[in-house]
């Protein structure tokens, strides 16, 4: 079985190249130029790019035919394709893939919904060739993947809002009435809907941060060992304060830190700065056929909130 992602997701290279993780790709359109992410241009030609340009970004997907050119090229070397894929509520990524699907028989294509983006996303696939190296059945592998998605967590703040706004990922009269009050939004993936939320503000950038700390503090509770990856558009500064206010609060065991994936940059900006949450011992140590139940009493988080995690409006 191979596995397959796309640029909507944020792993290190590393990670990338020892699963042998295939990924599809997705493009921006900045100055009558087309990128594929990732590939003709990195986080750090992106954000150059940006500062040079009063032009915004925009972002699209790969055709049905591009996914079919994609799936039949795989389908060479093996034809079973399990496709972790960006959260459908977000993007089209995963209709046109299903499409290209259909195009080609020879391809036994599999589909799962992060119902996210970026770092959480991309624990998602770590985890799915991983447990498939260990050798896990498919049904098996799956049912991990969903008690990532649950018990994982990703947010993120950003002090320019016009990034967002323009791209559409946001509504435009919330974006406009925070930018007028001069607010730093908190923002989150719906695990019901796959959508961007609300999940709080703040007056400034560092309220705003704390509070991204506080919030996790709530879902997993005091002191809570947890894999945290942080992730910022081109805002180390910000990545240092919520490196700082995380630490005071919880037992954090940190990743790499990752420049987003500039197709996903497109939409924030290089203010951008955010994490992803989980506690440790979901990854350390996978368990089969795992329920809810059975990782709240073997995980053993003080003070874990579920229905906190899971609320779609903090």
């Amino acid at each position: 079985m191979q596995i397959l992602a796309d640029r909507g997701m944020d792993l290190s290279q590393s990670v990338i190249d020892q699963y042998n993780i295939n990924l599809a790709p997705l493009y921006i359109n900045l100055d009558h130029q087309t990128y594929s992410s990732g590939i003709d241009i990195d986080a750090r030609q992106f954000y150059k790019l940006l500062s040079t340009t009063k032009s915004y970004p925009q972002t699209s997907m790969p055709s049905p035919g591009d996914f079919a050119e994609l799936f039949r090229d795989m389908a060479k070397n093996d034809p079973d394709i399990f496709y972790v894929h960006i959260s459908s509520g977000l993007s089209g990524t995963s209709q046109a893939a299903r499409q290209g699907a259909e195009m080609v028989p020879e391809a036994k294509v599999q589909f799962f919904d992060s119902k996210t983006l970026s770092c959480p996303y991309g624990w998602q696939v770590e985890a799915a060739a991983k447990t498939f190296r260990m050798g896990w059945q498919l049904p098996e592998i799956i049912s991990y993947l969903k008690s990532i998605r649950l018990f994982s967590n990703g947010m993120f703040t950003l002090n320019d809002l016009s990034y967002l706004i323009n791209g559409g990922r946001i509504s435009h009269i919330k974006g406009l009435v925070a930018a007028a009050l001069q607010l730093k939004p908190i923002i989150k993936v719906d695990k019901g809907s796959g959508k961007y939320i609300d999940a709080g503000r703040g007056r400034t950038m560092k309220g705003a941060i704390h509070q991204i700390a506080t919030l996790i503090m709530k879902m997993y509770g005091e002191g809570a060992r947890l894999r945290i990856q942080l992730l910022h558009g081109d805002n180390l500064p910000a990545v240092d304060m919520l490196k700082e206010e995380l630490t005071k609060v919880i037992d954090a065991v940190f990743d790499e830190t990752l420049h987003i994936a500039p197709v996903l940059g497109a939409h924030t900006g290089p203010s951008m700065v955010g994490l992803s949450a989980g506690p440790l011992q979901l990854f350390t140590n996978p368990i089969r056929e795992a329920t809810a139940e059975t990782l709240l009493d073997r995980l053993k988080l003080p003070g874990f909130n579920l229905p906190l995690l899971q609320e779609s409006n903090l």
